[in-house]
């Protein structure tokens, strides 16, 4: 029997949730789980070695767009389901989003209901980020205008996750998607190392005419959902979100989500002056906005 689905997890040194990540989808005729390793330096292969699954080792760390290409090129399934490898979904749910797509036509992406490891609901359905929310992020007004849609990214009444709803793009801790359309548009974008490859992925799937969907009959589970990034990576989460606005922006909102970007970045210093591993986190995202500025102008592809 050929499979239905093939599970992708990128592992970076993913030893600790791994295999309970991937042992109860293997061993299933319709779904073929498919790990790629990003040169793990914690044996994270070998953690998984009598399980039934693909092991692929990246040789290097590419980034995760790049493990997700090496595992979306390794299998041929129809329906590809990118999964964290800090997230845990069963059978049962994999068949019920393949099924979505199978039956729903119109669309190429799907997401599941997503809870934290206490069962809270981690807010999966997201809207694409904006001049607006850039700003209001930069300037805290996100904080003041909770429920209003241009200061806020990330879709969070909970009532919204009771019933499908088709947003602009889903978290990537769990996606699934049809692997002609996924294809046809070049896979991820592996100029985004980490962050933004999810909404990036859905923005081009989206503009190829299919629309993302959140399925809250299928349920999956993330144990690393309300963590905010470490602050070493704030650089990272920054360049994305430029790099995010160059590939899908406008010159004029390009540059003013830029713009946005030096500024939260300078604000979050000044609010970080306790905090030392938070400033200096914000003040290397700060750097990293404006080497990527002077390396090339807004608006232009990176």
């Amino acid at each position: 029997m050929s499979a239905l689905v093939d599970v992708v997890v990128v592992s970076y040194n993913s030893r600790d949730t791994l295999r309970a990540c991937i042992e109860p989808l293997t061993g299933q005729d319709d779904i073929n789980v498919i790990v790629v390793d990003n040169d793990s330096a914690d044996a994270s292969l070998q953690s998984i070695s009598d399980l039934p699954a693909s092991g692929i080792a990246a040789g290097r760390n590419g980034g995760f767009s790049f493990g997700c290409n090496i595992g979306l090129r390794a299998g041929r399934a129809p329906y590809v389901l990118f999964l964290n490898p800090d997230a845990q979904i069963t059978p049962e749910s994999v068949r019920c989003l393949a099924a979505v797509l199978a039956h729903d036509t119109g669309t190429g992406v799907v997401g599941p209901r997503i809870e934290e490891s206490d069962g809270t609901l981690f807010p999966s359905m997201r809207r694409y980020q904006r001049a607006g929310s850039i700003w209001a992020t930069a300037l805290f007004l996100h904080r003041f205008f909770k429920a209003a849609s241009w200061a806020n990214e990330i879709i969070k009444a909970p009532a919204l996750y009771d019933s499908v709803g088709y947003p602009e793009w889903v978290s990537g801790a769990c996606l699934l998607g049809r692997r002609d359309i996924l294809e046809a548009i070049g896979g991820f974008d592996e100029g985004f190392f980490l962050y933004n490859e999810d909404m990036d992925i859905c923005a081009r799937v989206r503009a190829a005419g299919y629309q993302i969907r959140y399925e809250p009959a299928a349920n999956a589970r993330h144990e690393g959902g309300h963590s905010a990034p470490r602050t070493g990576l704030y650089a990272i989460l920054a360049a994305s979100r430029l790099r995010y606005a160059r590939q899908n922006a406008g010159v004029v909102s390009a540059a003013l989500q830029a713009a946005g970007l030096a500024v939260g970045a300078v604000t979050h210093v000044v609010a970080n002056a306790r905090r030392p591993a938070n400033r200096r986190g914000h003040a290397a995202a700060l750097r990293a906005i404006v080497a990527g500025r002077a390396a090339q102008p807004s608006g232009s592809p990176s």
